[in-house]
């Protein structure tokens, strides 16, 4: 299948890559059909919309620069997307890239939730008041590597000591 892109221009996608989002996107509802298109860059994703191709999010795994981040949703909305089982939830988060790339943030409180067997999903809002709408991504990864390697030096310390 042929789709026009934002990012690539027009290419052929897998009908696997589709994703349906029946309450539309936070101020794009009337927007309902994606699809799911790596990214040049991992680990970002684009959203693309199939019903306007200048219309495209970049996503990030929220997981890749946040390992403890879990949002809390009401359980009726995953009932809503069919996730019977966590093994079913894909979590992504949109991501806002600035003239300044070191600037960029993700929206942690309004997760994009997909059924990975069905392919439909729809965007949340987190009731966790931790999770914002500005995360900045590079900060949050920088202190995440120097949270394990304080946790390294801990052990390796430890270590040495008991011998």
């Amino acid at each position: 299948m042929r789709v026009l892109t934002k990012p690539y221009g027009e290419i052929d996608i897998d009908e696997r890559q589709k994703v349906s989002l029946p309450f539309g996107l936070f101020g794009f509802e009337q927007l309902r059909e994606f699809v799911l298109l790596d990214a040049a860059q991992q680990p970002f994703y684009w959203l693309q919309s199939m019903e306007a191709p200048a219309v495209a999010f970049v996503l990030i795994d929220p997981l890749a620069f946040r390992p403890d981040y879990a949002p809390e949703v009401d359980p009726q909305e995953l009932a809503e997307i069919g996730v019977d089982c966590p093994e079913d939830l894909l979590v992504l988060v949109i991501v806002t890239i600035p003239d300044v790339e070191t600037g960029m943030t993700a929206n942690l409180q309004g997760p994009l939730l997909l059924n990975r067997r069905t392919h439909v999903g729809r965007q949340s809002i987190s009731t966790n008041p931790r999770w914002g709408v500005r995360h900045a991504i590079l900060e949050e990864v920088a202190h995440a590597s120097a949270g394990k390697a304080s946790a390294s030096a801990g052990k390796a310390g430890a270590g040495q000591g008991a011998c």
